[in-house]
């Protein structure tokens, strides 16, 4: 995790200073006026940054032995940033494909670069020629999410072992029930809940509400007891609290929740974390037949298309798809040749044509 996102506090971010002006006002466009996340708007900074890093060696500003971190990029000029061309972009591309960096990350490279250039160009007029225009990558192929199946989720839920239990028991059964991102489960407040519901703040601080089943209401329930009982209860709101220090867990305190959990279960080693939790809480519901339109709605996507990797269809259910053809258990051997009746290509006519 970059330095630049507050572990504590996941909606806060620190100044970026270390980048030309011009990135650092898009930043802020980002956050203030685009809202979104602070990862989101982290992503940006990192990208941006190490382009602008490749920028400085192509403009001999920078040696090949300078460490990275220590090109300094606060000198770039809005005129620099004009002198920018397609050819420096393709290069950059190339550069980073030449660094082992997958198609997918050359593609959010190009989309940083592409959503730069665009403000420049219509936000601030400051550029009247967008490098980035009709560049394009190949589509890079979604791999399928990883997923536990229902009987490693049960199995997940029957052997966590930890010095508080009640708590991280109600984790783990959130992210397997609602389907909510790291960065929503760590910013609850107990504020948030109305009955059967509970207010979630996901990407660009657009508010849901999530049901809870059954099963969430009894590990809230137990958990808040246990929490109540605190000696030293420091976050009187937040939902999950260290039990040493009574303050809101970070983000990287529930991974590390997450990956003992795992362990206990004999799931640890497989990629598994919270996100793909939550590709477990949506791969259920849908094949516990779960509209659409309803999981996009419970997970928090802007669009349905985003929805649709959750919505993958699992390999048992595949199998079973072929063997439900009334053909599938239909087998034949071969039989004795009929006598030749004659040539299948026709006979020729007396004159010599051939009849059809």
């Amino acid at each position: 995790m970059s330095s630049y996102i507050d572990a504590v506090h996941p909606d806060r971010h620190a100044p970026y200073l270390d980048i030309p002006n011009d990135v650092i006002e898009y930043l802020h466009y980002l956050d203030f006026v685009k809202l979104r996340s602070p990862r989101t708007v982290n992503g940006y900074y990192l990208d941006l940054r190490g382009f602008f890093r490749y920028m400085m060696l192509q403009w001999d500003r920078a040696d090949d032995a300078t460490p990275p971190e220590k090109i300094d990029l606060t000198g770039i000029s809005t005129r620099d940033i004009a002198g920018i061309t397609k050819r420096d972009i393709f290069g950059y591309l190339d550069y980073a494909r030449n660094a082992d960096n997958g198609p997918k990350a050359r593609a959010r490279k190009l989309s940083a670069l592409k959503g730069f250039f665009h403000y420049m160009c219509t936000q601030v007029n400051k550029l009247t020629v967008n490098p980035t225009e009709n560049i394009s990558l190949g589509t890079p192929q979604k791999a399928l999410p990883k997923y536990l199946t229902e009987n490693e989720a049960i199995e997940l839920l029957k052997n966590i072992q930890s010095d508080f239990y009640e708590r991280d028991y109600c984790i783990i059964t959130l992210f397997l029930n609602c389907g909510m991102r790291l960065a929503e489960l760590v910013t609850i407040d107990l504020s948030d809940f109305r009955d059967d519901t509970i207010r979630i703040v996901g990407k660009g601080s657009k508010e849901r509400l999530v049901y809870l089943n059954d099963a969430c209401l009894f590990s809230l329930q137990r958990y808040k007891k246990a929490r109540a009982a605190l000696p030293n209860l420091a976050d009187k709101d937040a939902l999950f609290v260290s039990k040493r220090t009574g303050k809101r867990l970070s983000a990287r305190r529930v991974e590390q929740i997450v990956a003992r959990c795992l362990q206990s279960a004999g799931l640890s080693g497989r990629g598994f974390s919270p996100h793909k939790l939550r590709h477990t809480a949506a791969t259920l519901m849908y094949q516990g037949g779960v509209d659409m339109l309803a999981l996009k709605e419970i997970l928090g996507h802007e669009n349905v298309s985003t929805t649709q990797i959750y919505t993958h269809i699992n390999r048992d259910q595949l199998r079973l798809a072929v063997a439900s053809s009334p053909l599938a258990d239909k087998t034949f051997e071969e039989q004795p040749s009929a006598p030749d009746l004659g040539s299948d290509e026709g006979e020729e006519s007396p004159d010599g044509t051939e009849n059809s």
